[in-house]
């Protein structure tokens, strides 16, 4: 008899893996069916795999719609993770790596909440990048862009064809260039009494 609650004797379990919806951000879903569950639902990441809970009982229409609802809530937590600014700066030097041949080394990368008005910044003189507290929460992949803007930065410090040559590499510059033009709009818009069930 196993000591893990979930295989006990006595608990019929049915374990389906089946590939994810399309942006899941997972590899493989794996489906685990028990007896012992009634009405609850969970999910969890275990590698790169996300692993979703549900009572035997269920129909594939339901387990396909709970499916769906626990990949959703996943997300959700997930993108209001906040980083620390030990995990930024290693994600700096992964994207400089990665895009820029290793070149940008920059001495500091950290958040700060005194930039209101631009995403990032950069002092090439003293190797410091600096994001705004805005960007937290927003896709990883923004916040990388915003990232790999400033470490750019680092070797060419103007808008010129040369710094713009830099990002080209990064498969996602213009859908976050995208994303962040919508959120500076949205902010621009009037504030409609009632948009919001007031």
């Amino acid at each position: 008899m196993s000591a893990d609650p979930l295989h006990r004797a006595g608990t019929p379990q049915r374990s389906t893996t089946s590939p994810p919806p399309s942006g899941s951000g997972a590899n493989a879903i794996e489906v685990r069916r028990s007896a012992r569950r009634r009405r609850t639902v969970s999910a969890y990441r275990e590698g790169d795999r996300t692993v979703v809970l549900i009572p035997a009982r269920m129909s594939e229409a339901e387990e396909q719609r709970w499916v769906n609802v626990m990949l959703d809530k996943l997300a959700a937590q997930e993108s209001k993770r906040v980083i620390g600014d030990v995990e930024l700066a290693e994600r700096a030097e992964r994207l400089s790596g990665q895009y820029l041949e290793g070149r940008a080394r920059p001495n500091s990368v950290r958040w700060v909440t005194n930039q209101n008005t631009r995403w990032g910044s950069c002092t090439p003189a003293e190797g410091s990048i600096r994001l705004s507290h805005r960007l937290q929460g927003m896709p990883e992949y923004v916040v990388d862009y915003v990232l790999l803007h400033e470490l750019a930065h680092l070797l060419v410090p103007g808008h010129g064809p040369r710094f713009w040559r830099l990002l080209e590499a990064y498969p996602r510059t213009e859908r976050a260039k995208g994303y962040l033009e919508g959120v500076v709009a949205a902010e621009r818009l009037p504030h409609l009494p009632g948009a919001r069930g007031e």
